[in-house]
């Protein structure tokens, strides 16, 4: 992975401690909204953080591909963007 490690550790780190205290809120029988927002929050931190990870990728192995790789690695490379993007899209 070409994304900084550390920046991607600490925020799933923290999208983990948001979930536990998700799930202690359910099982405390919190409020719903409270609860939905802190599931948005959470989605929103785990999105941001997918998108320093996409970033990395396209600054790093997609350039590398496009620049160096075969014709066949970059058609792969490319692919693989291209589905990412349509399972992000849903």
């Amino acid at each position: 992975m070409r994304a900084d490690s550390k920046t991607v550790l600490r925020q799933l780190k923290t999208a983990k401690g948001q979930l536990e205290g998700i799930i202690k809120m359910v099982e405390e029988d919190r409020y719903c909204i409270d609860i939905s927002n802190q599931v948005l929050a959470t989605r929103a931190l785990l999105e941001r953080t997918n998108r320093i990870i996409l970033e990395a990728h396209i600054e790093g192995c997609i350039l590398d591909a496009a620049a160096t790789g075969s014709e066949e690695e970059r058609k792969e490379k490319i692919f693989e963007l291209s589905n990412m993007i349509k399972k992000m899209m849903k």
